[in-house]
């Protein structure tokens, strides 16, 4: 039995959402959302290097209100870090950039070193590099960082959206920006139910002929666009609706990473996780972040962060809470704190009680949910 009661001040242990660095075009289906030949750039992996560095300059910092009590500071001990990407489709680039977040929360040091029998003293390689493992997520064996690829009842629902009324007039509206946006798409359709809205990103990053041809206001208009089209796509009105399903197949993990922070006896301090853009969305959706910071509904940004801080108990055998934190990306210096069901601070148990409803805790469980029979392990023994 978990002992959910925290005698001590402070911050407990906080769950990671990372989102990907800057990486190259991902070349992407327009049915499947399922992505290839992406790789994380150096730019990115200073980026991603910049949130690890924040996360531990949050938490790791004895100076800081965030820092989380009795955590290794400088070297690190892998029973306090959980660390899992998303291995889906082409999964390289969430490997490549939580790697990069990790070398920053815990950077080489000299410090990491081992006296031999002999007495000879051996510094980690590469001035102390810390070895952190990565849990990478396959889709194929483990549907918990990514429900959306190989979904029926996913696609479907897009499907849906994309023929409503509302989204039909979004369109009818966006017809002459997109006819004027179409010759910077690199001859692909006009398509408002697809918006090329990573390619136009990309572009205006990396090639430099783009970025002085392109008007100004298109950028934005297309990102306006974008945000519309997936803030709907990756949410659903009803907590156990598919357009969920991002977040759904998280929450079992997340749960339990929770709960073994608040337990004690057990080391686990931080649970970080490599991810797309997609899960935000749900999440902001599914904790009703979206009533209070509707600006949070879109696409966020490269390398941004969400954090759920577990705080101790403000009372002797109390129950400890969560606040839920982001960060959008790296243009922006600070978290900022999301209200969760109306309120800043959420018990614990009452986030699981609100949530399990809607969680998805096996791989059959997504099958029946995403009506798939075949694929990602969905077909007979």
């Amino acid at each position: 039995m978990v002992n959910l009661s925290a005698t001590s001040q402070g911050l407990l242990g906080a769950v990671i959402f990372a989102r990907h660095a800057d990486r190259i075009e991902s070349f992407s289906s327009p049915t499947t959302y399922a992505t290839f030949n992406t790789f994380i750039t150096p730019l990115g992996t200073n980026q991603a290097f910049q949130s690890g560095t924040f996360l531990r300059s949050q938490y790791l910092n004895q100076h800081s209100p965030s820092f989380i009590s009795g955590i290794s500071t400088d070297i690190v001990n892998i029973h306090e870090v959980l660390v899992r990407a998303d291995s889906s489709g082409d999964g390289t680039v969430f490997q490549q950039s939580v790697s990069a977040v990790i070398q920053g929360l815990y950077p080489p040091t000299p410090d990491y070193r081992i006296t031999l029998a002999n007495g000879t003293t051996v510094v980690g390689a590469l001035g102390g590099f810390q070895y952190i493992p990565i849990e990478s997520v396959e889709m194929n064996e483990d549907v918990s960082l990514n429900g959306l690829l190989s979904c029926p009842n996913f696609d479907e629902h897009v499907a849906i959206l994309e023929q409503s009324d509302l989204f039909l007039k979004k369109g009818e509206e966006a017809r002459p920006f997109l006819q004027k946006l179409q010759p910077y798409l690199g001859g692909r359709p006009i398509d408002f139910q697809f918006m090329m809205w990573d390619l136009v990103d990309v572009q205006m990053q990396h090639n430099r002929t783009y970025l002085h041809e392109i008007p100004r206001g298109f950028v934005n208009q297309a990102r306006v666009l974008a945000d519309f089209h997936d803030g709907y796509a990756f949410s659903d009105r009803q907590p156990d609706g598919i357009g969920n399903i991002a977040t759904r197949v998280m929450l079992p993990s997340i749960f339990s990473a929770l709960t073994r922070i608040a337990n004690a006896s057990d080391p686990l301090k931080l649970a970080i996780n490599g991810i797309s853009y997609k899960p935000f969305i749900s999440l902001f959706n599914l904790t009703e972040a979206i009533v209070t910071d509707p600006d949070v509904r879109g696409i966020e940004n490269y390398n941004s962060l969400a954090a759920l801080e577990l705080r101790a108990a403000a009372i002797s055998g109390g129950e400890p809470t969560l606040r839920l934190k982001f960060k959008n990306g790296t243009d922006q210096a600070e978290f900022r704190t999301l209200k969760m069901f109306g309120r800043t601070d959420v018990a614990l148990s009452e986030f699981i009680a609100k949530l399990t409803p809607a969680a998805i805790n096996s791989t059959a469980e997504w099958c029946a949910a995403c009506n798939q029979t075949v694929l990602r392990g969905c077909g007979p023994a």
